[in-house]
């Protein structure tokens, strides 16, 4: 096959993604400092800037004094040029979060699933509901808004339309994308896995940010992985990649909401942090509406009932066998605990877990990693859905909406 022709087209389009990348991720900058630091020439830095400023994607942001003569003006990305909308899709609810496009946060919107295997439709429902409630809680116009990043369980078939594959939750096939166009979402929509959008999330802005080897872990009611090589996140061939939870952990244990036996979802994931718990009490359940609730007070009761203390710390064993794994698997220089429960329970026995994972991963790739708590939150996975349509801006270097309406 011949390779591809670049177009002064594609070099223009590299040139925009690269300067409007670099003032997003390190701005404010110099136009001399953006010559320095990705090895445009000082013309081509001073045309496409101009093209940008021009755009209102970049606005000027003070000046900086010079080794000599006049100063230098600092540019950076415009927080005012649009808004973006990240959504949450749990398996305990559904989160929808308003940014500007410096990412900070203007308005929320969550609304609770109450069941393991919750309607699509009525989920479909639930993210338009959120998604009107932020822009009129905010006073933010629709037109404004660059696009909807929405972050599900499972595996996310970019196909037209979109279909996700959670068999967790009784997802089979369902075409998400389709059932919000037809609730009325006429924005651009962005889909991935949310342990993907957790990991871009933390790459970006948190606990992953300067690696170019790491995991992100999610671990929720569920747990997944997003795999981060070589700066890049490892799909696989269809998107599947990732799906740490459903690696066997003990052969032929316990079962998994999945309908396999002895996953590690199944002993680290908070359903079953729960029903081992509730098992060795007989079946008495925690204190609490839901499961992050409940979860909670299991870490509280930790200090002071013998039971709750020895479910958490088989918890942390097999969370830090678990991350041997992907030591030995992937040789990451930093492993990131993410996702509600991985918070509540690394917040509580992190040193634990370390301790786990030396003894089960080999001593040099073990050496050179880090195992660490995600830095952005609960929130995570929805700050990571809004960073979708950003990455669709910063790749072209130009608007996704004028893209959604070409096509």
């Amino acid at each position: 096959m011949a390779p591809k022709r670049t177009t002064v087209r594609d070099l223009r389009r590299h040139n925009r993604s690269t300067l409007l990348s670099k003032l997003f991720f390190d701005g404010p900058l110099s136009r001399h400092e953006l010559s320095r630091l990705t090895g445009l020439s000082a013309a081509t830095v001073s045309n496409v800037t101009g093209e940008l400023v021009e755009d209102r994607l970049i606005i000027e942001a003070g000046l900086v004094e010079s080794d000599g003569g006049r100063p230098r003006v600092l540019l950076r990305v415009d927080p005012q040029y649009g808004h973006v909308i990240g959504i949450d899709v749990g398996e305990t609810g559904v989160k929808v979060e308003l940014f500007d496009l410096a990412m900070n946060r203007l308005a929320a919107a969550d609304h609770p699933i109450r069941t393991p295997k919750p309607d699509p439709g009525e989920v479909a429902e639930q993210i338009v509901s959120g998604v009107n409630q932020v822009l009129r809680s905010s006073g933010v116009e629709e037109r404004t808004v660059l696009g909807i990043g929405v972050g599900v369980p499972g595996t996310v078939e970019q196909s037209e339309p979109v279909v996700v594959h959670a068999q967790t939750i009784g997802w089979e096939g369902v075409a998400l994308e389709q059932l919000l166009r037809a609730g009325g979402i006429t924005l651009p929509l962005f889909f991935d896995n949310g342990a993907k959008t957790l990991g871009q999330a933390e790459m970006w802005f948190g606990a992953g940010r300067g690696a170019r080897h790491a995991v992100i872990a999610l671990i929720g009611s569920g747990v997944g992985a997003a795999v981060i090589a070589d700066g890049t996140t490892y799909r696989g061939s269809t998107s599947s990649a990732g799906e740490w939870g459903h690696t066997t952990i003990v052969y032929d244990g316990r079962t998994c909401r999945c309908g396999s036996h002895g996953c590690l979802e199944a002993y680290i994931g908070a359903e079953g942090i729960l029903d081992r718990y509730r098992r060795t009490r007989g079946g008495r359940d925690l204190p609490g509406t839901d499961e992050q609730s409940q979860l909670d007070a299991l870490v509280a009761a930790a200090v002071r009932s013998k039971t709750a203390a020895k479910v958490l710390e088989e918890t942390a064993g097999y969370l830090g066998a678990g991350i041997a794994n992907l030591i030995n698997l992937f040789n990451p220089e930093r492993i990131v605990l993410g996702g509600w429960a991985g918070l509540a329970i690394g917040g509580r026995l992190l040193p634990m877990v370390r301790q786990v994972a030396q003894a089960h991963a080999l001593r040099h790739p073990y050496g050179v990693t880090s195992i660490e708590l995600c830095q952005l939150g609960p929130d995570a996975v929805a700050v990571g859905a809004a960073t979708l349509p950003v990455a669709a801006l910063l790749d072209e270097g130009a608007d996704p909406r004028e893209n959604t309406a070409a096509a």
